[in-house]
């Protein structure tokens, strides 16, 4: 399975604004995008949503940044099950394998736009080196390696509920708290979610989706207009499946 899906496109890569070297960078830096955008190699990547950033087995050469959007990390099986571990959303940062083993290794996960992303892309050997000589790089990479570990942990908790609905809630809330956007009638995911990838996303069917967010909906819960969906209390939610 994951042979077949080597060859990919992405929509547009461009230079960073910024190409200087690893101590100029170092040592101005105030955040992991600036950071980013001024290590050697590095690239402003666009991907439309649906388009693999990379694939299980893939070389672990470069370290992404997610500026806008929401990616889907995913372990991918012998048997060909492809399990969901985190929706990453902006600020995110992803693909740092090789940074934590300190050796040339390959992918682990299966990395997917899950929607329209921006995000910067640079070499891992020039990550390491601005970590190397500048300490407080070091500092600013854990800060975003550290919410994307928060992030797994969410999912994997997400996972352990058996009960179906409860699985489903608790997706929602997580969505809620990493997407949502308040209004006057709730909180409003920012995801345009079909019933296959909310399915795909903890483990369940697209019938049991659509048949659960239907009985979320008459309960007065939730509301779904053009795949957005928004949760009218999510402190309600919550207690009605704990």
């Amino acid at each position: 399975m994951v042979g077949a899906m080597r060859r990919f496109s992405r929509t547009s890569t461009t230079p960073a604004l910024t190409t200087t070297g690893v101590g100029s960078t170092a040592s101005g830096a105030t955040t992991l995008l600036e950071v980013m955008r001024g290590l050697s190699g590095c690239t402003l990547e666009a991907v439309e949503r649906g388009k693999t950033i990379f694939f299980p087995g893939d070389p672990a050469e470069r370290v992404y940044l997610l500026r806008r959007g929401a990616v889907r990390l995913s372990r991918v099986y012998e048997s060909g099950e492809e399990i969901i571990v985190a929706l990453l959303r902006g600020n995110s940062l992803f693909g740092v394998l090789s940074l934590l083993t300190g050796q040339r290794s390959d992918r682990f996960y299966h990395a997917v736009a899950f929607t329209r992303v921006e995000m910067v892309a640079a070499p891992a050997t020039s990550v390491r080196r601005a970590i190397e000589q500048d300490a407080n790089v070091g500092l600013l990479l854990l800060q975003g390696l550290s919410s994307r570990i928060l992030q797994t942990e969410t999912m994997i908790e997400t996972l352990t509920h058996r009960d179906m609905s409860s699985r489903l809630v608790s997706f929602l809330l997580v969505l809620c708290r990493d997407f949502g956007v308040p209004g006057a009638e709730g909180i409003t995911i920012d995801l345009r979610l079909s019933h296959q990838s909310i399915a795909e996303a903890i483990g369940s069917t697209r019938v049991t989706i659509t048949r659960l967010l239907g009985d979320l909906r008459q309960a007065g819960l939730v509301q779904v207009d053009r795949k957005k969906i928004t949760v009218f209390d999510p402190v309600a939610l919550a207690k009605r499946f704990s």
